[in-house]
């Protein structure tokens, strides 16, 4: 139940006719589950189609993206010389979504995996039976799948043993994909890593366990660990594995080309590495991610869905004179309000709920603050 308080009403309809008379009118923000992308943007990539909202989950190829919607589609932009972001009819029933360079992954609900794209070392030809898939992960030719029953399947170009993974194939808990190299998480905490090794990205540091998580990167590789730290070891010729202080609070951990990134307990994100397409540069306001992953020279954050509360546009759980400077902000400066308010949803402002912010939500929101 929202407290509720009484104002000076002269006060808010004089600031409010001001807007009236400039005929204010804001379109909705799409801030519920929306993607944040940024880097290298030559093929489109970070250009997220609208409507950006409804996303949980995110994907990066090399000069590609994908998000998985909450119905189960998945949208892909970016590079599409190999068909890379044409995602197969019929576009429903994903649960997951994975990329490699050139080619896309998606996991079903019925546990079966559709990939399509690039497709010289067969990348995309899920081996029979295409079925009991919980996980899917892509390297940059090649690509993984976790089953049920803890074993991992991997498919596409070999000449690293990238696809060999190793006995015994069994107790793994999920899979990820480096350029030519693949690493597994075990349920009892530890990595197993197989193919090219040239920069020791197979040679996980000792001790071995405690993790929580695993990601692949160019050339390198990073593990979560239970008490929030990241694991980071392989090539660094861009200090890709030179992971900032403090390594502690984090929850996720993605891995691009010559970067790395991590999502922290307090919803924002951490970028290291590489950055001549910047890459590493998270966006303002850096806040509100849920969920993180890295392309080629690009990244890209998931936003949490934000609870929609008409009228109260401070988000501080109740209705009142504090409301009334965010509701005059939301209806002159949208941009503004996003700024000065990252963790409320602008769709607050839309009092009568016509899907627009102008003079017709002033009088309904006078209501609410005066109703008792």
């Amino acid at each position: 139940m929202f407290a509720r308080s009484r104002t000076v009403r002269c006060w808010i309809i004089v600031s409010a006719a001001a807007v009236a008379l400039a005929g204010v009118s804001t379109p909705l923000a799409a801030d519920d589950g929306s993607i944040v992308a940024w880097g290298s943007n030559y093929s489109g990539q970070t250009n997220v189609p609208p409507p950006n909202s409804g996303f949980v989950a995110v994907a990066g190829g090399i000069s590609h993206s994908l998000g998985l919607k909450a119905d189960g589609s998945i949208v892909a932009w970016g590079r599409d010389d190999e068909g890379q972001t044409n995602v197969p009819a019929p576009n429903s029933g994903y649960v997951a979504v994975a990329s490699g360079w050139d080619h896309s992954l998606g996991l079903k609900a019925d546990g079966s995996i559709v990939a399509w794209g690039w497709n010289d070392h067969g990348q995309t030809n899920v081996p029979a039976p295409n079925s009991g898939f919980v996980a899917v992960a892509g390297g940059s030719y090649h690509s993984l799948g976790l089953k049920a029953d803890g074993s991992i399947i991997a498919w596409g170009w070999n000449w690293a043993g990238q696809t060999n993974v190793p006995a015994p194939n069994s107790g793994f808990v999920a899979v990820a994909g480096g350029t030519s190299h693949s690493l597994g998480l075990k349920a009892d905490g530890s990595i197993v890593a197989w193919g090219w090794n040239e920069q020791g990205q197979t040679d996980i540091p000792a001790p071995n366990s405690g993790y929580v998580a695993v990601a692949g990167g160019g050339h390198h590789s990073l593990g979560l660990k239970a008490d929030g730290s990241i694991v980071a070891w392989g090539y660094n010729d861009e200090g890709q594995t030179n992971v900032p202080a403090p390594n502690t609070g984090f929850v996720a951990v993605a891995g691009g080309w010559g970067h790395s990134l991590g999502l922290k307990a307090d919803g924002s994100i951490v970028a290291w590495g590489r950055n001549d397409y910047g890459q590493t540069n998270v966006p303002a306001p850096n806040s509100g991610f849920v969920a993180v992953a890295g392309g080629s020279a690009h990244s890209l954050g998931l936003k949490a869905t934000t609870p929609v509360t008409p009228g109260d546009l401070n988000c501080d759980g109740v209705i009142n004179a504090l409301d009334i400077e965010p509701f005059i902000l939301a209806l002159l400066d949208p941009v503004d309000y996003a700024q000065q308010y990252p963790n409320c949803d602008i769709n607050n402002a839309d009092i009568n709920g016509d899907g627009n912010i102008d003079p017709a939500d002033i009088e309904p929101f006078i209501d609410l603050l005066l109703e008792p």
